[in-house]
C-alpha cells in the first residue's frame, strides 16, 4: 500500500495570477466544458451590450473564426486602458489581469454605466485568463491601443499611438484555451439565439454574426429590432393576428428590503389579444 503524504502546514497554497482561472474556471463559469466556454464568450459580448445601452454605439459584431477563435467589435468609447492616477496602475493591468477590477461598481451612484450585464469586474479579465490568445484593440481620445497576451499573460507592453480617424470603440479577439475548457468549437446555433434574444431586449443595437466558412468566405447573419419586443411580437404573429399589438411602457425605483440595494427596471411588455 502506497504511503499517503502527510497533510500539514505546507500543504497549503494558494493560486495566483491567471491560474485562479485556468486550474478552477468553473468558479468562474459554472464549468469547464463547452457551457463554461460560452459563458466566457458572453462576459465580452455583455460589456459591449452595456457600451450600446449607454448610448455609445448602436453596432457590435461578432465573428466566429475556423480555427474556433472569436472576435466581439464595438463602436462605444473605447475601453478605458491609459494610467489611473487613483489606483497608481495602468487600467489595462487592471481590467485584463486582476479580477474584480471595472468600471461597473457604482451603477447606483451616478457612474459610468446604469445598467450592466455579465459578471461585473470579473469576465473579461477571466476570459483573458482562459483564453490561449487575446489581442485587443481600442480607439479612444485619438489614440490606438494594442495590447496582446499569452496563456493569460501579457506579451511585451501596451502600444500607444496617435489616431486620425474618428470612430471608436473596443475589438477583443481570442481563442479559448483547450487547456482550460474540455471544448472550445462552440456552435453557430448558440450564437444565433443569444444574440437573437439580446437584440429583442435591447432595442435599436444592429448585432452583425459573422461565420467564417472558408479561408476567405464568411455567412453573415444580423438581427436588429428597432422597437425590441414590440417588433418580436409583431414577428411572431404575423399578418394574421387578430387585433393589433397593445404596448405598456412602465418605470420602478426602490430599494431592496434593507435599503441597501437600490434599483431601477424599465419593461416593455407586448400582448395580443
Amino acid at each position: 500500500m502506497a504511503k499517503k503524504r502527510q497533510y500539514g502546514n505546507d500543504s497549503i497554497s494558494q493560486l495566483k495570477g491567471a491560474d485562479r482561472v485556468r486550474k478552477r474556471p468553473a468558479v468562474i463559469f459554472g464549468s469547464d466544458s463547452l457551457e463554461g466556454c460560452q459563458h466566457s464568450i458572453f462576459e465580452i459580448i455583455s460589456n459591449s451590450i452595456d457600451e450600446a445601452r449607454e448610448g455609445f454605439g448602436d453596432k457590435i459584431i461578432i465573428t466566429k473564426y475556423l480555427d474556433c477563435s472569436i472576435e466581439v467589435q464595438d463602436f462605444g468609447r473605447g475601453l478605458p486602458v491609459d494610467y489611473n492616477s487613483k489606483e497608481q496602475r495602468f487600467n489595462w493591468e487592471l481590467v485584463f489581469n486582476e479580477l474584480y477590477a471595472g468600471g461597473k461598481y457604482d451603477t447606483n451612484e451616478g457612474g459610468s454605466y446604469e445598467y450592466s450585464l455579465g459578471l461585473n469586474g470579473l469576465g473579461l479579465c477571466a476570459t483573458q485568463y482562459a483564453s490561449e490568445y487575446m489581442e485587443a484593440e481600442i480607439h479612444s481620445g485619438g489614440y490606438r491601443y494594442y495590447l496582446t497576451f499569452k496563456h493569460g499573460e501579457p506579451v511585451g507592453e501596451m502600444i500607444k499611438e496617435e489616431y486620425f480617424k474618428k470612430d471608436t470603440g473596443t475589438r477583443i479577439k481570442w481563442r479559448p484555451d483547450l487547456k482550460v475548457f474540455t471544448e472550445i468549437d462552440v456552435p453557430v446555433s448558440y450564437f444565433t439565439e443569444t444574440l437573437k434574444r439580446q437584440s429583442v431586449v435591447n432595442s435599436g443595437i444592429r448585432f452583425i454574426f459573422k461565420n467564417q466558412l472558408t479561408e476567405t468566405k464568411f455567412e453573415t447573419t444580423e438581427f436588429l429590432y428597432e422597437n425590441g419586443i414590440q417588433d418580436y411580437v409583431q414577428e411572431y404573429c404575423g399578418e394574421d393576428a387578430f387585433t393589433s399589438i397593445q404596448v405598456w411602457h412602465t418605470e420602478k425605483r426602490g430599494r431592496d428590503r434593507r435599503g441597501l440595494m437600490f434599483f431601477k427596471q424599465k419593461t416593455t411588455k407586448g400582448v395580443l389579444s
